[in-house]
Formats: C-alpha cells, structure tokens, sequence
C-alpha cells in the first residue's frame, strides 16, 4: 500500500483546526497541526509533511514570516488560509513563496479539492521525464535538475512559479491562454481564477526578468494570454 500523505495543519484558531483534520483524516491523509509559526517551521523541518495548511494571522509568528522561512528549506507545497480578502494580502503571500490560498470561510470541499489538486501537482512533477536544458539569452532553465538561472546566478523558484515557467517556455513563441496555463500548472478547477495567474506571472517577472515593467521574455498579448518570446 501506497504512503498516506501528510498534511501539517498551522492554525491558531481550534475550530478551523478540528474541522479540517476531521475532514482530511475522514479523506485518508495523515494530519498534524501546529498553532502558531514558529511551531510551523519546527514540524516542517522535522516531520517533512506533504503539504502545509498555514493560516496568515497567528501568534509568535505569523504565517507570511513562517512561509518564507520554510521556502529557505524545503519545496513542501503550501496553502495559506486566509480571511483576508484584499488581494495585496493575496499577493504578499504568493510573494512569500505559497502556492496557492483559501480564503476564509471555506467549504470542505473546497479545502479537500484544493489539497488534491496541490499534492497531485508535485506527484506529476516528480514523475515528469528528464529534459535538456533550456538556454535562451541570459536565462537558463535545468530542466532535469530543475533549477534556474540568470547571467549564471540562481534564482530561487517556488514549485508554482517553476512549473509556470516549465509551461511557459515548453511552448516558447505560442501565446499560451489563461485557462490552459491554470488547467496545466494548477489543476482541474483553476480555469477561471485569472488573477491568481497574474499574480505568479507578476512574480517571476520580477525573478527573471531586468525590467519586470518591460519583460523581454513573459509578455502579455491583451485579451489573449501570455507568450514566451524567443529574442530575435
């Protein structure tokens, strides 16, 4: 029998925290919890759950600051529940290096699709064939090792951000639309949330990018998508 994934629930309100291990151990995966950041950072390091439920507003430590303390060690995917619906607290998030967020309140079936999709996202990935080398002006993408560089320093891509610029560059000179690159990088359910797609597109301008304002390589083609120019 296959490993039961486990999920590390960090959350500081015990309602949101016995609700979702409820569902998630009804659902078969293995759950520990944490109720502020610092104790986050701890159990990621020495437990190396699957993926991480991480809420924003916490005690000791909050989640932004655990989130990017966690990225400084591990790839672990993780969510940030959040009841904070302005989307600069959305942006900051993803910025910190989260893969994706649920705003509260959430359904469960919402929560349990979120985590499916998220855990089946690093199973394609860690099963996708090794590949040459991409080299295109200054930037380098190691597909086989998976990792990125720019003018031969390299740059620290969050698995989202990654597998957003695998796609990207994959179909180099096609202009890629919105519900694809969401359906592709995020999963089934992801095709209609454009403006989480904006925000990592906006993200990894600014990491490979010289200019995030005038992008050589990620460009938009208004009202179509986005297209990963090949300099002439």
């Amino acid at each position: 029998m296959s490993r039961k994934a486990r999920v590390l629930v960090v959350d500081d309100e015990p309602r949101y925290v016995r609700a979702m291990k409820v569902n998630l151990e009804a659902s078969g995966y293995v759950v520990l919890t944490a109720n502020n950041g610092q104790a986050a950072i701890e159990l990621a390091a020495s437990e190396q759950p699957d993926l991480i439920l991480l809420d924003i507003r916490m005690p000791v430590l909050d989640g932004y600051e655990a989130c990017r303390r966690i990225r400084e060690f591990s790839i672990v995917p993780i969510i940030m529940l959040t009841a904070l619906a302005d989307n600069a607290d959305k942006v900051k998030g993803l910025d910190v290096g989260a893969d994706d967020y649920i705003t509260k309140p959430f359904s469960v079936d919402e929560l349990l699709a979120r985590v499916r999709a998220a855990l089946r996202r690093v199973k394609l990935s860690e099963t996708s064939p090794a590949q040459s080398v991409f080299q295109v002006g200054d930037l380098q993408v190691d597909f086989a090792r998976r990792r990125v560089f720019v003018s031969d320093r390299e740059i620290k891509l969050t698995p989202t951000e990654y597998r957003l610029l695998r796609e990207l560059v994959r179909h180099a000179g096609q202009v890629m639309i919105p519900a694809y690159l969401l359906e592709k990088v995020w999963g089934v359910g992801y095709e209609d949330d454009t403006k989480l797609l904006w925000q990592v597109i906006h993200r990894l301008r600014r990491k490979i990018e010289h200019d995030p304002q005038n992008p050589v390589y990620i460009q938009t083609r208004p009202g179509t998508g986005y297209v990963f120019v090949l300099p002439k």
